[in-house]
């Protein structure tokens, strides 16, 4: 047994779903609603029996893990490890020598952190300046204060080694937590007078800490952050992500923001789909993890030139991953957290009103240069096609180069030769990335219904195979859609358990989530309403790749010599009898 099968034997999957969404039973299956939509009637359910779950709303389906995946924002490797903690399944016996070394060497700096947390806390609430400046100054809640975890580092040069080595951790295992300095003085803490802010992964685990200089001392820094360590990664982790998941799936957005103080104050004015960055080092790496939970990502970086500069920067790394990226603007331009102390509900409208990242640049830019000029337009495209040209979808880019052409007063032609000058071998590698889940349109979602709810009549009723005749693969957007046509359309008589045939095994989890779709709405139905269902799928599947295919069609006939316009429009001939075909049918 491996551990997946040993982590799935020790946990019921109805329990491990009914940590995050309200579980009832209905028969042998559970309803609740789902966590992905605000519906009112459920349409998410879970089948013990199958070890699987589908919700109807969303098109989404899996196992234990995929849902842990998709609630927790995390990759296979982190869903494993989470719940083989849950289930009390030591991971260690399935892996190498080596990977359990440092197994356990990352557990023990997860603990050593955990403690020096405590540490710090334990010291906040002894240090009346640290309290003071927190509690009144700051003016956070005690409540805030305890949620954060928010300590003091005392200032005298060894307090936390001391009590780690009590608690018998290496001087070794400090340097590698981040919490200790070498000087010529011998091994010191690394913070100290400061105020500490834990940094937590997505599911808690503190991984290492900011620390804000409680009193002004000349030459060192205000804020000073652990350096990086095989826990902690200034490119990757996203400060606030374990406490504002929820609020973020809820609401459908993130706000992203400086300062990691923002944060803390706007989950305090109950505005908790809020995390930071490391200051404005926005990466792809926090955009794709940000994109586990939602496809809207909203920026309320600082508008002086560091902020100008990342906000630059970010649109083309949003591009590439798939995300929708707008800009908060905050009246007077103040921070996040000075608005929020005057008017909360002033933060909240902001949000409200976000601004699509590249228009929000080109109104900055129009206001700062003169484009009526030779110079201004030159420098005008200059800075606005740097961050076209990163755009990796091509249509986007069409827009905006006429958007630009517009604004300056010059031709269309002029901007794609200038947009073409950059011939570098990074701009010939860039790809382009197709949206992510979060991202899905509504369309592509109805598409994705029409797919499986024909692909699960044909299977359980093998009398309906006749409608597989006029399908193709490009005709199912999902692959093991694809793969399942494959097998069906090479097997039409196939009447045997699917979820037990060996061809269909890379693709059981899909099968088993068609099953459970076909138990909820066509079980009870008679074939003739059956047969009339799966004539409208297929039809709906066919019509939208045939308007899909002539779109492109005619983006091609604009460009074509006259052979190639004889071989397109012969296409187009045979999409209409394809579509002729199907209405007759």
């Amino acid at each position: 047994m491996d551990a997946v099968e040993e982590i799935k034997g020790r946990l019921a999957i109805e329990d491990v779903i009914g940590e995050y969404v309200h579980l009832k039973r209905t028969g042998r299956n559970w309803r609740g609603l789902s966590p992905f939509s605000n519906e009112k009637t459920p349409s998410f359910i879970v089948s013990p029996e199958k070890q699987i779950w589908h919700d109807f709303s969303s098109q989404k389906g899996g196992n234990m893990f995929s849902f842990v995946m998709e609630m927790e924002g995390l990759d296979f490797k982190g869903a494993l490890d989470l719940l083989a903690r849950k289930a009390g399944v030591d991971l260690e016996q399935y892996r190498s020598s080596g990977y359990q070394t440092r197994g356990k060497e990352k557990e023990r700096l997860y603990e050593l952190l955990d403690l020096a947390a405590k540490f710090y806390q334990i010291q906040f609430s002894k240090h009346k300046p640290a309290w003071e400046y927190v509690l009144k100054e700051r003016a956070f809640s005690k409540d805030t204060a305890l949620e954060w975890r928010i300590g003091y580092a005392p200032n005298s040069g060894t307090a936390l080694i001391d009590f780690l080595r009590s608690k018998k951790f290496t001087d070794k295992e400090m340097h590698a937590a981040g919490v200790s300095s070498q000087s010529y003085h011998g091994l010191g803490d690394m913070f100290r007078g400061r105020i500490m802010i834990p940094l937590a992964d997505p599911q808690g685990r503190i991984i290492g800490f900011t620390a804000r200089l409680l009193a002004d001392a000349p030459n060192a820094p205000k804020y000073l952050n652990t350096p990086q360590t095989v826990l902690y990664d200034k490119s990757r982790h996203v400060f606030g992500l374990h406490l504002a998941k929820e609020a973020i799936r809820r609401n459908k957005y993130v706000v992203l923001v400086e300062g990691n103080l923002d944060v803390i104050m706007s989950h305090q004015a109950d505005v908790r789909q809020v995390v930071a960055t490391a200051g404005t080092a926005l990466t792809e790496q926090h955009l794709k993890a940000l994109s586990r939970f939602t496809g809207d990502i909203r920026l309320s970086f600082d508008l002086d030139n560091a902020g100008l500069a990342a906000t630059e920067r970010a649109i083309p790394i949003a591009s590439r991953t798939g995300v929708n990226l707008s800009i908060i603007t905050i009246p007077s331009g103040k921070d996040p957290d000075e608005l929020i102390r005057q008017d909360a509900a002033k933060w909240q409208q902001a949000i409200d009103q976000p601004q699509y990242a590249l228009d929000w640049l080109i109104e900055r830019y129009i206001k700062q240069l003169d484009i009526t000029s030779a110079l201004g337009k030159r420098q005008f495209s200059d800075i606005i096609l740097a961050v076209v040209r990163g755009l990796a979808d091509r249509v986007e880019q069409e827009h905006y180069i006429e958007k630009v052409a517009q604004l300056i007063g010059v031709s269309r032609e002029a901007l794609v030769a200038k947009l073409r000058q950059d011939t570098s071998p990074a701009r010939l590698k860039r790809k382009v990335v197709q949206p992510s889940a979060a991202t899905i349109d509504k369309a592509t979602l109805e598409l994705i219904k029409s797919q499986d709810h024909l692909l699960v009549l044909v299977l359980l009723q093998p009398k309906l195979r006749d409608f597989l005749s006029l399908l193709i693969e490009d005709m199912l957007p999902s692959p093991p859609a694809r793969e399942l046509l494959q097998f069906l359309q090479a097997n039409p008589d196939f009447a045997g358990d699917a979820t037990t045939t060996k061809s269909l095994q890379p693709i059981g989890d899909y099968v088993k989530i068609l099953l459970l779709q076909y138990e909820a709405l066509y079980q009870d139905l008679e074939l003739l309403e059956l047969r009339y269902e799966a004539a409208r799928m297929q039809a709906r599947l066919i019509e939208q790749y045939v308007k899909n295919q002539k779109r492109g069609l005619s983006e091609q006939l604009q460009s074509a010599n006259d052979t190639d316009t004889s071989t397109l429009l012969t296409k187009a001939k045979e999409l209409d009898i394809l579509l002729k075909q199907v209405k007759e049918a």
